[in-house]
């Protein structure tokens, strides 16, 4: 087999602010991407690159942060649940009137020059961090003060030297990503009053770390293609290839909407956890920990697939579940021991990453040799 020289990979996925529950598409990406990274590991030197820090400064988060203390100053956020956080934030977004970003600037400001997070965020990452473990999941640093590369001006600048920004700043107005050469169309990133967005921020993580790597791969939520199309274009004028991986959500009762409508109850990540164990899926015959990362791997990667037809389906989830169980049960009598590399090296298809969809959908189907413990060990569980 014609094996791929090991490349230096950049992981680097949309960020979820931490504001609201994980949902079943949250879940799904962030599983799509821990499989791809385990995966891609024992081939290649992985990067995976998740800054909340970087992030904390869009309005969606600094808004909701003063929102909180303007309207809940005195709540303890130690006691409340995610769903009860989540419930906040739907009321946020419902607000119709929005702080102007001088109100905001302080939040800013002490994210950046001190890492600080509101207490809310905080507690919802100390919750995101116990599901991570529950789920086997990589944790890249949730809690973790990791700022990005460039200031804002730093990135505007470096933009601005190659020609991709129309700075409107000095006559009051915006600033803008400007790819109109390359046919595409022009993209707000800062507003007249100095607030950046998510592109924004992006770019400031980004453009100082692309040239170190061999292969970019960007995993991002299909609802923001456009703004990926032109991360993408302005990413490979730096040098190595980069690769974009849409992730379908996931819709519930048939349709898709967005985590700060809410309608997420009884499928949150807490709320699932906690129905597996009610259910009894601790219990002996349920397979333990094990079943549980690799049933929700099976469902929400295999099962589910990168598109975004299929609702969510709670039995179709406890069916995965008892698949994983039996899967591992089989995996005991596997005999002799897989070529980890090469096992792994057949669902990369060219580019230097794992395909997370191949690799996963291999272990179902009739006929299927029992799936090899070590392998197992090395990218589920």
């Amino acid at each position: 087999m014609n094996v791929l020289p090991r490349k230096n990979v950049l992981l680097a996925p949309v960020t979820i602010t931490p504001t609201k529950p994980l949902t079943p598409s949250h879940l799904k990406g962030l599983l799509w991407t821990d499989v791809m990274f385990r995966a891609t590991a024992p081939l290649a030197a992985v990067t995976y690159r998740y800054s909340h820090t970087t992030y904390h400064v869009t309005e969606q988060t600094v808004g909701f942060w003063e929102f909180l203390d303007r309207t809940h100053g005195e709540t303890d956020y130690t006691q409340l649940s995610e769903e009860e956080i989540g419930d906040l934030y739907v009321r946020y977004r419902s607000e119709e009137q929005r702080q102007g970003a001088e109100v905001l600037r302080p939040y800013r400001d002490a994210v950046e020059h001190s890492g600080w997070v509101h207490p809310a965020s905080e507690r919802m990452l100390r919750l995101w961090a116990g599901h991570y473990e529950r789920l086997g999941m990589h944790d890249p640093g949730l809690r973790e003060h990791q700022p990005p590369g460039l200031g804002l001006e730093e990135m505007i600048e470096r933009l601005a030297a190659v020609g991709l920004v129309l700075d409107q700043r000095h006559c009051g107005g915006p600033v803008y990503l400007d790819l109109t050469r390359h046919g595409m169309p022009l993209r707000r990133i800062v507003t007249a009053d100095g607030r950046p967005n998510y592109l924004a921020c992006a770019l400031r993580e980004l453009l100082p770390l692309v040239p170190w790597y061999d292969e970019v791969v960007l995993l991002y939520d299909r609802e923001l293609d456009a703004d990926y199309r032109l991360l993408h274009r302005v990413l490979t004028g730096l040098g190595p290839p980069v690769r974009r991986v849409p992730i379908g959500r996931v819709p519930i009762d048939g349709k898709i909407t967005s985590a700060r409508h809410g309608g997420w109850r009884d499928h949150t990540a807490g709320a699932l956890l906690r129905a597996w164990a009610e259910a009894g899926g601790a219990a002996d015959g349920g397979g333990g920990d094990d079943a549980l990362r690799l049933g929700m791997r099976l469902y929400f990667i295999a099962t589910l697939g990168p598109g975004e037809q299929q609702s969510f389906r709670h039995d179709l989830l406890r069916h995965c579940l008892a698949v994983a169980a039996r899967l591992l049960r089989r995996s005991g009598s596997a005999t002799g021991a897989c070529d980890l590399a090469d096992a792994l090296e057949r669902h990369r298809r060219g580019h230097a990453y794992v395909d997370p969809y191949r690799l996963v959908s291999s272990l179902l189907g009739k006929g299927r040799p029992a799936p090899d413990p070590a392998l197992l060990s090395a990218v589920f569980l």
